[in-house]
């Protein structure tokens, strides 16, 4: 958008103040106005923020009551941050918020951020995707009361493929969760947890998926946490994993500029 009071969406990062992209430090400085998540976010994160600008925790509002927000900031003037919890492409309830806001013809933009699974994967030093072992990335959730899941995207579908799932919003599901993984992961499928990642809170745990769930529901983990489930996260490369054809001594490079 060209309007440089457009209201700004911007990725948060998994909660640290240094894993902010350089924009929304920026942006954040720049801010008359900042709307915050406190129940996922690191407070120092606002330090980022100007000492004038109005802070704004939506913790206790709802949908419209945020919108409403934004717009009335909008109209009167003043630069809008909505600070969304890691990345705003994934669970960040961006779509809704921005139907509204072109409603209400309200102009926006979006700025990513890191986001969480990425953090929990740095912090326990492991790729995702390692060659002959996997090669897809899964990101879901669970079936909850308040937001139905589609019906050709069940767990049961996702782990037929064996990729390394990510699991978003099922911390207090795990035990039901892990069951239905046995089948295609085996119980000695390597798990890892991270809580608050790259927050002072931070709380890795490790195990598989016969055991984690002792070990979340010891830790009474009750949010804020991804769950991450596959072979890769193994402590040593499976034997039988190859390696990356880009780095590969025998690649053909001739055609490289």
């Amino acid at each position: 958008m060209d309007d440089d009071r457009a209201v700004q969406f911007v990725g948060a990062g998994p909660g640290a103040a240094d894993l902010l992209t350089v924009r929304a430090t920026r942006m954040l400085a720049a801010a008359d106005v900042v709307l915050y998540p406190g129940s996922y976010l690191d407070p120092e994160v606002l330090t980022h923020c100007s000492p004038a600008a109005e802070l704004v925790d939506t913790a206790e509002l709802d949908l419209d009551a945020i919108v409403d927000r934004l717009v009335a900031g909008y109209r009167a003037g003043r630069r809008i941050v909505r600070l969304v919890s890691g990345d705003p492409s994934v669970y960040s309830a961006v779509s809704e918020q921005t139907r509204r806001l072109d409603a209400a013809a309200v102009p926006w933009t979006v700025t990513p951020g890191v986001p969480a699974y990425a953090a929990a994967a740095a912090r326990v030093g492991r790729e995702l995707t390692v060659p002959l072992v996997a090669q897809s990335v899964v990101l879901t959730r669970t079936q909850q009361r308040s937001t139905a899941m589609p019906a050709t995207e069940s767990l049961a579908a996702f782990a037929a493929t064996r990729a390394t799932l990510v699991l978003h919003l099922a911390i207090t599901r795990i035990r039901e969760l892990m069951a239905e993984l046995v089948p295609e992961y085996g119980s000695d499928c390597p798990v890892v947890v991270v809580y608050r990642a790259s927050q002072p809170q931070e709380t890795v745990l490790r195990g598989t998926v016969s055991d984690i769930a002792d070990a979340v529901e010891a830790a009474g983990f009750r949010q804020a946490a991804v769950i991450l489930v596959g072979r890769a996260l193994g402590d040593r490369p499976d034997p039988c994993a190859g390696e990356s054809h880009l780095y590969d001594p025998a690649r053909d490079r001739s055609a490289r500029p």
